[in-house]
């Protein structure tokens, strides 16, 4: 029988599979827009649909953590993040995503459950929405080390003390780049911005990464790596499951991940009306425990306490 770890320190292993035919973001990503009344009538007529249940009491250890509650504060999150878990009452096949994805946003739980956060008010609501399509986008999730970003060492964006390489202020839309990691991070035409490829960038740690050092409106940066590192290490290990092999002795990382967007009759309402950068929503779904985590965060100015 095999077992479950934590994302540890091995090297990374894993197969990204592209579908003949399909539609792809600029990345080589597969992308799919999502009817959902009849994608939902005809995949009924073929199985009967996924069916979740809001696990509420589900604790999500970093979200309670004060150290990264502090720096969520500080990078201007704080209070605009969410986990949820939802359970699933089928096993689970990646070739399934559009019926998993669709049957999620159509069922009545999620509905009253999935909490999301008003542009406006700032308050949380739930999404309470009949969704009429979805975007759904395939996130490789293969990376088993945080030797993923010894690159940023490498090519000098980060010193060996840990700080970070500075640079004169520009602008690049809602944010200040200060220092080269932000070049790496957004400016394509920057010198340093090929350490990291477009598959690489597509990876999810890389992507948890980049939402974390961009933050909110009103992110105050560090000035050294490790605060990052340590945050999207914790999140990484805590969002995605593993399996160890007990006859090869290697782990492989089981979680599907997806991106997802939802539009209602007037336009997209999910994760927000506004659509921003840092506004973002992840599916990480695991086959084993039957559960999917719902990763949310809505660009805004966060709390100033806790």
């Amino acid at each position: 029988m095999s077992s479950s770890y934590n994302v540890g320190g091995q090297e990374p292993i894993g197969i990204t599979l592209r579908d003949p035919g399909k539609n792809f973001n600029a990345a080589g990503r597969f992308l799919a827009t999502i009817n959902t009344g009849e994608a939902m009538a005809a995949e009924r007529a073929v199985k009967p649909a996924f069916t979740f249940r809001y696990l509420s009491n589900k604790k999500i250890n970093f979200l309670e953590d004060s150290k990264i509650r502090d720096l969520f504060m500080k990078w201007s999150m704080l209070g605009r993040m969410s986990v949820q878990v939802f359970s699933f009452d089928q096993h689970f096949q990646p070739y399934e995503k559009d019926s998993f994805v669709q049957a999620f946003f159509q069922d009545s739980n999620v509905k009253v459950n999935l909490k999301v956060l008003s542009p406006l008010s700032s308050e949380w609501t739930t999404l309470g929405k009949e969704v009429k399509e979805i975007q759904v986008e395939e996130v490789p999730c293969n990376q088993l080390s945080m030797l993923f970003f010894d690159c940023l060492y490498t090519e000098e964006i980060v010193r060996e003390t840990g700080h970070i390489t500075k640079c004169l202020d520009e602008f690049y839309e809602d944010f200040v780049i200060s220092d080269q990691l932000r070049q790496v991070l957004l400016l394509e035409e920057s010198d340093k911005y090929q350490i990291f490829s477009d598959k690489e960038r597509e990876e999810f740690v890389f992507r948890i990464f980049k939402h974390l050092c961009l933050g909110g409106v009103l992110c105050q940066y560090e000035d050294t790596i490790d605060p990052y590192l340590e945050t999207c290490k914790t999140m990484y290990k805590e969002l995605v499951s593993v399996q160890k092999d007990p006859d090869a002795k290697d782990i492989r990382i089981i979680s599907t991940v997806f991106k997802v967007i939802a539009n209602d009759e007037y336009g997209i309402c999910y994760p927000s009306t506004n659509k921003h950068e840092q506004t973002f929503a992840y599916l990480i779904v695991d086959p084993l425990k039957c559960h999917v985590h719902v990763l949310y965060h809505c660009f805004g100015g966060g709390l100033f306490c806790n």
